[in-house]
């Protein structure tokens, strides 16, 4: 249970963005924690990004921000340069994990136990992740494959969440199925996202309303991705 509830909301994003100070600004008006996955070494690369639902600037946050920046927020691993990590050998794939964890603890000042897999698609598999579990402190790893679920799950090496951010139907939904929902057992409702799609349509007042919507309920706890997952 989560502080004697049952419920627990969390959130996740990758990259490391400018927008994630925008993003914070909205957690914050509504009580609401995230963790952020960040790669270390492309820190303060400016960039841009473009797909079928349109363009956004994707600029790095700078390395001497980020302990400021994500202040009161989890900050996790998403590795150093962002590579596919199923197409490196097992000791690439340490260290793209471990120099990552290294450099962002030197920047927050705690111990970095959570991560993102990196590269989008299908960017992991059971190697992979038992080349983190038995090699790295890393005790969680999510993935980008949604479940719809709002379960526990056993296997926090391959953590799937429960929704994307930009599937607003699919998430509205499951975020009132899980706020009307009474379950005999502890459930999680896990969005995650990249902050700078909300610039490709302009869904930050969409996204707000989610939040609003979610926020300030007594039988849930708010919680970053680690606080919630690995509670036992």
């Amino acid at each position: 249970m989560f502080e004697d509830k049952k419920k627990a909301v969390t959130f996740s994003y990758d990259d490391g963005v400018t927008q994630d100070v925008r993003l914070i600004e909205l957690f914050n008006k509504y009580g609401l924690k995230a963790t952020f996955n960040l790669n270390s070494g492309l820190l303060g690369r400016e960039g841009r990004v473009k797909n079928s639902m349109g363009e956004a600037t994707h600029n790095k946050v700078q390395k001497c921000d980020v302990a400021s920046i994500y202040q009161g927020y989890e900050v996790a691993v998403h590795t150093v340069t962002h590579p596919d990590l199923k197409v490196l050998d097992k000791a690439g794939i340490i260290q793209q994990v471990e120099d990552d964890r290294h450099a962002l603890e030197e920047m927050v000042g705690y111990e970095i136990v959570g991560m993102a897999y990196p590269c989008g698609g299908i960017n992991n598999n059971d190697y992979v992740a038992s080349v983190i579990a038995e090699n790295t402190p890393i005790k969680y790893v999510r993935t980008i494959t949604c479940n719809g679920s709002f379960e526990r799950q056993s296997n926090l090496y391959r953590f799937q969440p429960t929704v994307y951010h930009m599937d607003f139907d699919k998430m509205f939904q499951l975020a009132r199925e899980f706020v009307d929902g009474e379950w005999p057992d502890d459930r999680i409702f896990y969005v995650w996202g990249h902050s700078y799609e909300f610039d490709y349509l302009d869904t930050w007042g969409k996204f707000e309303e989610l939040c609003k919507y979610i926020s300030g309920r007594k039988d849930i706890f708010y919680g970053t991705n680690r606080e919630i997952l690995l509670n036992a």
